[in-house]
């Protein structure tokens, strides 16, 4: 599904804008010294294999609210935006704080944000391109005037450091963004239209074997000791055939969005991948033609923090001064489901 080109007044569509970035992530760092004194591997392996030197890991008491909350504030403040205005709080998480309720509604009452509708979004990885979907169409069609999407995850808690393929990998955190609607649309910048140009997101459930964490639900419940024998409610991954589908997919779905809204490689600056993997964010970049100098990479810091990952990254960028009016964003994304979706935004 493809959401094009917004900001046109005459087709009853408002102008949807990035109007506050904000990130959250633990103190605790786990290094891959750490790990080698736990599983069989070593930081030369990890590195060749993913890129990943560091990763941030929850404590017992912090969870995926709390990290969802800080990083909101932080973009409702960048924003000057008040609790009492945010119409939609949207949470994208394969991590809750519990089955139910939805994170989002414990982040909505600990934000003040009482007239919200909240809910949460599972989409693995693509989880808040998915989210930057569902909140524009609310926005550009008028039923919101602000949005707070945030994409937060525990995933530390889920890792099973006994499987040495998967521990290396994950970390934990938060990233939030404050969409806003002009109505008319505002200025445009001199490069041309302001705000999200593009949308797509995509899934194909005939891959869902590929990434996933089969245990905790109603086809393994907890209640089974088998469940837990099994080390079914950890995560797991075939890694060698994700690799392969993550490349097509993401470059793929970036060339479908650049086309529509009307923009080339060239004109990208800054390309914010999913940070899964170093290998499969380069590969990326030189199959979709943006030099690597303008492709955002923090995997090495925080590991692959799923949903969490691409707005932590357009947070880091925007308050280091190095996004410009005008610049134009590309972020992409693949996850479970198997699911990809890609969005190009201009500041």
């Amino acid at each position: 599904m493809t959401n094009g080109l917004q900001g046109d007044s005459s087709n009853g569509t408002r102008r949807v804008r990035v109007a506050g970035t904000g990130r959250s992530v633990p103190e605790r760092i786990l290094t891959n010294a750490d790990l080698e004194r736990i599983v069989d591997t070593s930081n030369d392996w990890i590195i060749a294999r993913t890129g990943i030197e560091e990763r941030r890991v929850a404590s017992d008491e912090e969870y995926t609210s709390v990290f969802a909350v800080d990083a909101a504030r932080q973009a409702m403040e960048m924003a000057g935006v008040e609790a009492s205005e945010v119409d939609l709080v949207l949470i994208s998480t394969v991590t809750p704080d519990m089955p139910f309720p939805a994170t989002a509604c414990l982040v909505q009452e600990e934000l003040g944000a009482k007239d919200a509708t909240a809910f949460d979004l599972n989409a693995g990885c693509t989880g808040f391109i998915y989210g930057l979907s569902v909140a524009h169409q609310y926005v550009s069609s008028g039923a919101a005037a602000t949005a707070l999407v945030i994409g937060a995850e525990s995933l530390t808690k889920y890792t099973d450091y006994e499987d040495r393929s998967t521990c290396v990998l994950f970390g934990a955190g938060a990233g939030a963004v404050v969409l806003r609607g002009e109505d008319p649309p505002g200025p445009s910048s001199e490069n041309g239209l302001s705000g999200i140009l593009s949308v797509a997101i995509h899934s194909d459930g005939s891959l869902a074997h590929l990434l996933e964490m089969p245990g905790g639900g109603s086809r393994n419940p907890p209640n089974r000791p088998e469940t837990l024998e099994a080390r079914l409610p950890f995560i797991r991954m075939l890694g060698n055939e994700t690799f392969k589908v993550a490349v097509r997919t993401l470059a793929d779905v970036s060339g479908e969005v650049l086309e529509g809204a009307g923009q080339r490689p060239e004109d990208v600056r800054w390309l914010i991948p999913h940070q899964a993997n170093r290998r499969i964010i380069d590969a990326v970049g030189r199959r979709i033609d943006v030099p690597a100098d303008r492709v955002y990479v923090n995997v090495e810091r925080y590991g692959n923090t799923s949903a969490a990952s691409i707005p932590i990254a357009l947070d880091e960028l925007n308050r280091d001064g190095r996004i410009d009016p005008g610049d134009l964003v590309l972020m992409a994304a693949f996850g479970a489901g198997l699911t990809w979706g890609a969005a190009a935004v201009r500041f």
